[in-house]
């Protein structure tokens, strides 16, 4: 049950950034942000680890930053599957996945089970 509230919660997360971004990202309505967060998921689970270790060595460099491009990219990646949903660069990628992040984060925390 906590799975599937998260989900919900998710796709609201993806309306409501893109709706902070109006300028450059676009989503038409709920079920493709449901499908967003879906793709984002499965993306965020398959490629960007293969991302991440294929990229290590500029991420050192540049202290972290790297992997910033890498979540643009998985946005951009996400933009090419899903036909509702449209990001109209990489900056607008960039800040949306920032957003989005924020909003996932906290989701997270409000969904935690609770310890006694």
């Amino acid at each position: 049950m906590n799975g599937l509230v998260r989900f919900l919660l998710s796709g609201l997360a993806v309306l409501l950034t893109a709706y902070l971004l109006q300028g450059g990202v676009h989503v038409e309505h709920y079920g493709y942000a449901l499908l967003v967060a879906l793709v984002l998921s499965i993306a965020n689970a398959i490629v960007k680890p293969i991302l991440i270790i294929l990229t290590i060595p500029i991420t050192v460099v540049t202290l972290g930053l790297f992997l910033l491009v890498i979540n643009a990219a998985i946005i951009l990646l996400v933009d090419f599957f899903v036909p509702g949903f449209e990001v109209d660069g990489f900056w607008w990628a960039l800040g949306f996945s920032l957003i989005l992040s924020i909003f996932n984060s906290m989701i997270t925390d409000f969904t935690k089970e609770k310890k006694r």
